[in-house]
C-alpha cells in the first residue's frame, strides 16, 4: 500500500488511462465519422476535453489514451490541443491506437482487453496506481478527491460512483455497498437495482471511473485474459469478480465533483443518445446552466482555433441579425436573420430571414435565407437550403430525418443528400 508521504506524490505515480474507442451508435449520423469523445460540444470543445481536462487539473498529467473507431480527427484534435504539457518534466497525453501484436490481430474487444492490449506500454511507465476513464462523459471532477479516498480505505479497486433514483437505475452499472461504502456485489442494468444503505428510494451507479493498485489491475487483467468465457469487459466481468475476493469501494462522486453555482446536483452527463446530446448542449443556453465553462478556477482546455469573432449583421425594420438566449461561437456571420435559444459552433453562416428556435449548429454549417429550424441539431457540413423548414410537421421530419422520441430532429449532410431535387 501507498504511504500517506507516498500519496502527497501520488498523482505523479498514477497513469490515467482514457477510453476513447467508442463509436456511440445511438448519435447516429453525427459519430459516422467521428469517434464519440471527439464529437462537438458547447460550441467550442471536443467531448473528450472534459475528461482530459479533470485529468490536467487535478494534477494527473501522464495520460494514455486508447482509441479505436474513425480516430483521424479525434487525433488529430489531441495532436493540435493537447500538446502543451511538460515532457521534461515527464507529463503527456500520449495516444495509443489499437493495433496488431504478436499474439493478437483483432479489435479491442471489451474495456478491459482495451488496457490489456496496451499493458506492455502501461507496465513500462511504471505507475503506482491506474486510474482508468471513459472519454465520452460530460462532468468536472477532483481526481485527487478520488485518489485519497482510494488510498484512506486501502483499497485494492476503487469505482467512482452517482446516485440515482433507483427506477432509473436499470440503465446502469450498480454498484452494492455495505455501511462504509466496500463493494459487496456489482451488477450491470440490473431489474430490481439494490438501494443505497439508508436510502431505499437511490442506486449507486458506476460513473465508468476506476482507480486500480497497478500491481492489482496486471494480475486481474491477465486473468481474465486467460478466461475463454469472459467478454473481457470491466463492468460485466472483471469487476463481479472482484468484489467477492478482493478490497473494493465506492467514491462518492459528491464528493469530488466541482460545484456549478445555482446547481447543488453534481453533474455528470452520458450524451449517448441524440435526445440527451441535445439537452445537455441547450442547457448551456440557459440563464444560469447547470455546468459552468466560466469557471477559471477548472478551465475546460480544448483547441482553440484562430478565428474571427463572431458578427452580427443588418439592422433594419424587416430585416435584423439578432441571438437572444443563445450563444454564438467564433467566426459565426448573423446576417439578419433571428436566432433564439440555440447553440452556434465555429464558421456557422445564417443568412437573411432564416429563424432558429432550440437549435444547436455544428461547425461549417451554412443556414439558407428564410430557412425555419426548431429542436434540431445541424450536423457538420450542412448547407441548409432556402425556404427549408424542420420542427414544425413531425411527421414530414420522421420522413426525411431521423427524429427522437423527445421530439429532436437530426440534420445531417448524409439525409439531405438523400432528398428529392
Amino acid at each position: 500500500m501507498l504511504t500517506i508521504a507516498e500519496s502527497r506524490l501520488s498523482p505523479r505515480h498514477t497513469i490515467a488511462l482514457v477510453m476513447a474507442g467508442g463509436r456511440g451508435k445511438r448519435l447516429m449520423d453525427l459519430t459516422d465519422h467521428f469517434a464519440k469523445p471527439g464529437l462537438d460540444f458547447g460550441g467550442k470543445y471536443r467531448i473528450i476535453d472534459f475528461t482530459l481536462s479533470n485529468c490536467v487539473n487535478s494534477g494527473f498529467r501522464r495520460i494514455m489514451v486508447l482509441t479505436q473507431y474513425n480516430s483521424h480527427r479525434l487525433l488529430e484534435h489531441l495532436q493540435f490541443g493537447w500538446t502543451f504539457l511538460a515532457g521534461k518534466l515527464n507529463e503527456y497525453v500520449h495516444v495509443l491506437p489499437a493495433h496488431q501484436s504478436m499474439d493478437k490481430n483483432a479489435w479491442y474487444s471489451g474495456t478491459a482487453d482495451a488496457v490489456y492490449q496496451n499493458l506492455d506500454n502501461l507496465q513500462a511507465a511504471n505507475p503506482k496506481t491506474v486510474l482508468i476513464l471513459a472519454g465520452d462523459h460530460i462532468y468536472r471532477m477532483d481526481y485527487k478527491v478520488f485518489l485519497q479516498d482510494h488510498l484512506d480505505h486501502e483499497a485494492d479497486m476503487t469505482i467512482a460512483c452517482l446516485e440515482v433514483p433507483r427506477d432509473a437505475a436499470r440503465g446502469f452499472g450498480i454498484a452494492q455497498v455495505d455501511a462504509v461504502d466496500r463493494i459487496v456485489a456489482f451488477v450491470e442494468k440490473p431489474e430490481d437495482p439494490p438501494a443505497i444503505p439508508g436510502k431505499p428510494d437511490r442506486a449507486f451507479a458506476s460513473m465508468g471511473i476506476y482507480l486500480f493498485n497497478a500491481d492489482f489491475l496486471y494480475k486481474a487483467l491477465i486473468r481474465d485474459a486467460a478466461d475463454p468465457n469472459s467478454g473481457h469487459d470491466f463492468g460485466k466481468d472483471i469487476i463481479p469478480r472482484l468484489v467477492t475476493e478482493a478490497r473494493v469501494y465506492a467514491h462518492r462522486f459528491d464528493n469530488s465533483c466541482i460545484p456549478n453555482v445555482g446547481h447543488p446536483e453534481p453533474y455528470w452527463r452520458d450524451v449517448g443518445s441524440v435526445d440527451s446530446y441535445w439537452e445537455a448542449n441547450m442547457d448551456l443556453t440557459t440563464v444560469l446552466p447547470a455546468l459552468n465553462l466560466y469557471d477559471q478556477n477548472w478551465p475546460v482546455i480544448t483547441h482553440q482555433e484562430q478565428l474571427p469573432p463572431a458578427k452580427f449583421v443588418h439592422a433594419g425594420e424587416m430585416r435584423n441579425g439578432v441571438a437572444l438566449s443563445s450563444l454564438v461561437s467564433g467566426a459565426c456571420v448573423i446576417s439578419g436573420a433571428h436566432v433564439h435559444h440555440s447553440l452556434l459552433s465555429s464558421r456557422v453562416s445564417v443568412h437573411s430571414h432564416a429563424r432558429l428556435d432550440g437549435t444547436v449548429v455544428l461547425p461549417d454549417c451554412d443556414i439558407g435565407r428564410h430557412a425555419r429550424l426548431r429542436r434540431c441539431i445541424v450536423a457538420r457540413d450542412c448547407r441548409i437550403p432556402a425556404g427549408f423548414v424542420v420542427g414544425e410537421d413531425p411527421e414530414e421530419d420522421a420522413r426525411r430525418f431521423f427524429r427522437t422520441p423527445g421530439g429532436v430532429t437530426l440534420i445531417s449532410a448524409r439525409a439531405l443528400s438523400q432528398l428529392e431535387p
